[in-house]
Order: C-alpha cells, then sequence, then structure tokens
C-alpha cells in the first residue's frame, strides 16, 4: 500500500488541477457535477449536503456489489477539493471563446491522466468511479462510466443545471479516455499488489 500512496496523491492533485480548469472555462462541469447542481436547484438543500448524500448513495452501492472502499475512496475528494478551492480563486478565467476552449482541453487530459492514475493505485475509488466499477463486469468501465457521466448530465439539466460542451466532451469521452490512459500509461501500476475484485481496467479486450 505505501509505495502508492505518493502516486494516489499526486494524481488527485492532478485531477483537481484538471476540474479547477474545468470549472474555470465555464463551459460546462462533468455529469456528475452537473446532477449535484440540478439536485441543489431543485431542492434548495445546500451543494455540499446533496455532494455528500449521492457520494454514500454512490459508494454504499458499489460496496453492495463488491467494490470495497478505501484508502483512495477518502483521499480522492480530500484532495480534489482541497486543490480545486485553492485554485479557482487565483485561475485566470479568460473571457476569449479559443482560450475557454483551451482551458477545456487541458482540464480534460488532466482528467483522464488523475482519474486514470489514481484508480491504477488499487487502493479504493471515489463515489463516481466506485460506482462505475462496480458494474464492470457486467459493462466495461469505459462505458458503465459513461453512462454514469450521461446519466448525471442529463438528469442535472432536466433539473436545471447549466451544461455546455464541456458537460458533453467529459460525459462521453472521459471514460474511454480513462480505460485507454490505465492501460498503456499505467498498465504496470495497475497490475502491483492483489486486487479486491478483479480489475477492469486492466482487461485487454
Amino acid at each position: 500500500m505505501l509505495p502508492r500512496v505518493p502516486q494516489l496523491v499526486l494524481s488527485c492533485v492532478v485531477l483537481g488541477v484538471g476540474v479547477a480548469l474545468l470549472l474555470d472555462a465555464s463551459l460546462g462541469s462533468d455529469g456528475y457535477s452537473s446532477l449535484v447542481s440540478g439536485l441543489t436547484l431543485a431542492t434548495g438543500v445546500p451543494f455540499a449536503v446533496v455532494n455528500v448524500a449521492i457520494a454514500i448513495a454512490l459508494i454504499g452501492l458499489a460496496w453492495s456489489r463488491g467494490t470495497r472502499p478505501g484508502l483512495g475512496t477518502l483521499v480522492q475528494p480530500v484532495v480534489v477539493g482541497v486543490v480545486v478551492g485553492a485554485l479557482l480563486p487565483v485561475l485566470p478565467s479568460p473571457p476569449a471563446l479559443p482560450m475557454r476552449l483551451l482551458e477545456l482541453a487541458a482540464a480534460f487530459v488532466l482528467l483522464t491522466l488523475g482519474v486514470a492514475g489514481y484508480l491504477a493505485t488499487r487502493t479504493g475509488a471515489g463515489p463516481a468511479e466506485a460506482a462505475a466499477l462496480a458494474f464492470d463486469p457486467p459493462l466495461a468501465f469505459r462505458w458503465s462510466y459513461t453512462v454514469l457521466q450521461v446519466g448525471g448530465a442529463l438528469g442535472g439539466w432536466a433539473l436545471g443545471a447549466a451544461v455546455g460542451p464541456g458537460t458533453l466532451l467529459t460525459a462521453l469521452l472521459v471514460g474511454p479516455a480513462v480505460d485507454l490512459t490505465t492501460r498503456t500509461v499505467f498498465r504496470r501500476s495497475a497490475m502491483v499488489g492483489t486486487p479486491a475484485r478483479p480489475e477492469p481496467l486492466a482487461d485487454p479486450c
């Protein structure tokens, strides 16, 4: 476990930077965040409370299907939250659309590397990733994660949350990109240790 902790923390930092850039670009958030925003608007319950409630529900669902929480389940939301909170006030928020699109592209790359990197440590997954892993099998992670993100985006949009090209990009492509990155860039680290359940991201099929 200990040799994997630095990669876990560093990957979560990278993920946090990606989330901050995605939010700063103001072109739509990921599907999970869109759902939280939509429920916040529809119920009047604070964003943080809704976020925790959904996180607990997804982790409980994943656990019921054999995907146990671990160190990564705790580290991921804490580190990402700290990084996003520190970066958002100092990011430039460019008004020009071309610069915002570049920021979105950078966010996509960092989101992919961050999620793939922390999942490759096999120390436990955050709420959205854990729920997707829980249904692999029968549905490969790249598709189960896409279903979760697209469902969250549609649910959030129906409840009044703002969506945009960033929502479509992350909802449709982050799952396949994470799967590909894990099986190439992080394949060696993903094979270290004994997993709590079969590791779907290492499946070359």
